[in-house]
């Protein structure tokens, strides 16, 4: 007897899902079951209700704000469950009208056809650490617009700090120097200087936290691993980690290059190649610090004393691959800007192989993270 499956196209909302069915096998059209609630007790009443027709049932929905509750609902119950890349759902250019109930069902049409692209699913874990990491990203970026407000307020009425380097302590004593002709002035510099230490002790809170819990994580080791690697640092070595989860899964460093949409973009035709900046697809977040990192292979090529202090108790075998992306990276960056290109451009090509290097290295520890 051969084994039915329904395909099972969710469009999820924060209220509601609508649902949809579509028969693997034969030509019946795809059916509406209809709209529930965005609580998993009404998707779980769903469940049920298809269960008792008796085809084996196979679920996909676009990834979203409501993040990976149902998958993980799903896959506990035993059901298989697909989350897809809203970016990456093909779409007909003369399609004018969309709504919940079309998309619900583009999603079981398209799946059933085999032309949707799946998305990397984190372990609850690895969640939790990627949600800490943005976190802290999130401070650093409430930081900045902090400094700004208060350096536009100063510079509004003609304050100028003549030091070198602002933000700092001795910019912090001159901070606490700077007085006001008006009172409501006053209490508005005072403000704004409060804003700038408090999301600082944001920051720092969080980063103790993220190193408090690294080596708790299961992912710990290969953490430790990349450090090896020159601007590599703890936090940005989590970051990479945290936002790329099982690197495992990409069968060479150009796969995951591609990921982190650091490959250039082409429009080629026939005998005409073009090419253009890079794609800017996949995770941003971690193609942000590998372009910090990237900056630290301006240098020369050497282990510093930081360097060698992280590299502690790390394979020879990793401390060679670490090594080998020093000499290359370096050497390649002083080429580049010797070839007169921008600098934006090579640091961008210098995190380009950097990925590669970071790809290598996990595979050395991979399978002490299972």
């Amino acid at each position: 007897m051969k084994d039915y499956i329904t395909v099972v196209g969710l469009d999820v909302h924060k209220e509601s899902i609508e649902v949809v069915l579509a028969d693997a096998f034969g030509k019946r059209e795809i059916r509406h079951y209809g709209k529930i609630g965005g609580d998993m007790a009404s998707l779980e009443k769903a469940v049920r209700k298809l269960v008792s027709r008796g085809n084996r049932l196979e679920f996909v929905y676009e990834a979203g704000p409501c993040g990976y509750e149902i998958y993980r609902y799903l896959t506990k119950q035993g059901y298989q469950c697909e989350v897809v890349a809203p970016s990456m759902i093909p779409k007909r250019s003369g399609n004018r009208i969309k709504n919940d109930r079309r998309d619900a069902e583009g999603l079981a049409r398209l799946y059933r056809a085999g032309e949707l692209t799946t998305v990397y699913v984190p372990q609850e874990e690895d969640e939790a650490m990627r949600d800490l990491i943005r976190g802290r990203q999130d401070a650093v970026k409430g930081l900045r617009t902090a400094r700004q407000q208060l350096a536009a307020f100063l510079l509004r009425h003609g304050i100028r700090y003549g030091g070198k380097t602002s933000w700092g302590p001795t910019h912090a004593r001159w901070l606490a120097d700077v007085s006001m002709s008006h009172p409501g002035q006053q209490i508005t510099l005072q403000e704004y200087i409060h804003a700038v230490k408090e999301r600082t002790d944001r920051i720092k809170r969080m980063t103790g936290e993220i190193l408090n819990l690294l080596p708790q994580w299961r992912m710990a080791p290969v953490v430790k691993a990349l450090q090896s690697l020159r601007g590599v640092a703890p936090v940005i070595a989590t970051t990479v980690v945290a936002e790329i989860g099982d690197m495992s899964r990409f069968e060479n460093p150009r796969q995951l290059m591609a990921y982190l949409g650091l490959v250039p973009s082409e429009h080629s035709s026939g005998g005409t190649v073009s090419r253009g900046g890079i794609t800017k697809t996949g995770n941003t977040h971690a193609r942000r610090v590998l372009i910090e990192a990237a900056q630290t292979y301006s240098f020369p090529a050497r282990v510093s004393r930081q360097l060698l202090k992280r590299q502690e108790g790390v394979p020879q075998l990793i401390r060679d691959i670490a090594w080998k992306a020093q000499v290359r990276l370096c050497g390649r960056f002083r080429r580049l800007l010797g070839r007169g290109k921008s600098r934006n451009t090579v640091v961008t090509a210098i995190a380009r192989e950097l990925a590669g290097f970071i790809w290598a290295i996990a595979q050395q520890v991979k399978t002490q993270t299972v």
